[in-house]
């Protein structure tokens, strides 16, 4: 099968919408502690999802990840454990930046790290910025980085005006704002997150011997993520236990209260497990769908990264205003959120050009 890059960019975005919609179903978890819910969802979005996924999709996975070499295991997994941390560190990159520049250094620097890093490691990159397109592709990197900063600039904005009217002070930029602190976490985090795309390079033996084993060319991607979905599993079931152990929460899988919740009746948990399983699942997706967009991208594959990250940004900035957040701000402010939208879109279009001409 011939790539097919408009194909690609599509799976992509299909693969951005599942990781923008995954916390609506988390969000109606009820009595339940972040680490409580975001372990049991994690073990459907690491653990049991991928090998499914993987099982259906793929031919011989358990003798391909056997004769995979061990140190291409190692690294995909030091990878995703890599990931792991950058993604449990997102969350202190708000809290001490706030929510424009936070997002703009962090998710920037994934973005490009996750997108070049890759091929400049392998030693592809010169052979790649030579090859027909390479500029449409570039440039369409560089839209998405300004498309990120005006959607966090609009972010911003909303947050102060909101804040505004009902009176929060914790709104970003306040409070714990630590410019020099914010920026080393951000930095840290944005690497760190980028791993995820060194682990899916990686992975290439995996990919051939598996395309060897028989699987179709939308699919071989399948297995990577097994391995690779390990080590995000691993850093976060650690810190999960850590907050486990401090805050003596694991009685909540049996239906035991916590205290800020003691006399809010039963915890519902019937539902809370189905809809923690729907939301791992939907952010497995996520990956499901980037490994076929990215058997679709051709030549130019290291710009998935970069459609992954756009995606995912414009779908969740369109679930906040499904979900009403945006209500109440100002016009400017949802002019430049839309334009900040428009400016993501344009860069997909843009990148998915770049790799048809290099086709």
């Amino acid at each position: 099968m011939n790539p097919n890059p408009l194909l690609g960019v599509l799976f992509h975005w299909l693969g951005g919408l599942s990781s923008a919609s995954f916390y609506v179903p988390y969000k109606r978890i009820k009595m339940w502690s972040w680490e409580i819910f975001w372990l049991t969802g994690g073990v459907f979005s690491w653990i049991l999802a991928p090998w499914i996924g993987a099982f259906i999709g793929s031919k011989d996975l358990i003798s391909v990840l056997a004769s995979t070499p061990s140190h291409t295991l190692l690294i995909c997994y030091m990878c995703g454990a890599g990931w792991g941390l950058g993604g449990l560190t997102f969350g202190l990159t708000m809290r001490y930046l706030g929510l424009s520049l936070g997002m703009a250094v962090a998710l920037g620097l994934t973005t490009v790290i996750g997108t070049v890093g890759p091929p400049i490691f392998q030693g592809t990159f010169g052979e790649l910025v030579a090859k027909p397109g390479s500029a449409y592709t570039f440039i369409g990197i560089a839209v998405v980085v300004v498309g990120i900063i005006i959607v966090a600039m609009a972010g911003n904005a909303k947050e102060k005006q909101l804040a505004n009217v009902t009176g929060d002070a914790s709104a970003p930029d306040r409070g714990e704002f630590d410019l020099k602190k914010g920026f080393l976490i951000a930095v840290f985090s944005g690497v760190m997150s980028s791993f995820f795309a060194f682990g899916l390079a990686a992975g290439d033996p995996i990919r051939e011997a598996t395309a060897a084993a028989g699987t179709g060319p939308l699919w071989v991607g399948l297995p990577v993520l097994c391995v690779v979905l390990a080590g995000g599993f691993t850093t976060n079931f650690l810190w999960c236990l850590y907050l486990i152990l401090k805050n003596k929460s694991a009685g909540e899988w049996g239906g035991k209260l916590s205290k800020v919740h003691v006399g809010q009746g039963k915890a519902p948990l019937v539902a809370n497990y189905l809809l923690a399983a729907l939301g791992g699942t939907l952010w497995y997706f996520q990956f499901f769908f980037y490994t076929m967009g990215e058997s679709q991208m051709g030549k130019f594959g290291f710009s998935s990264w970069t459609l992954h990250m756009a995606s995912i940004i414009l779908f969740s900035t369109l679930w906040g205003f499904a979900l009403k957040e945006w209500k109440g701000t100002a016009n400017k402010t949802r002019f430049m959120v839309w334009f900040g939208i428009g400016t993501l879109i344009i860069s997909t279009v843009i990148i998915g050009i770049g790799n048809m001409v290099a086709q």
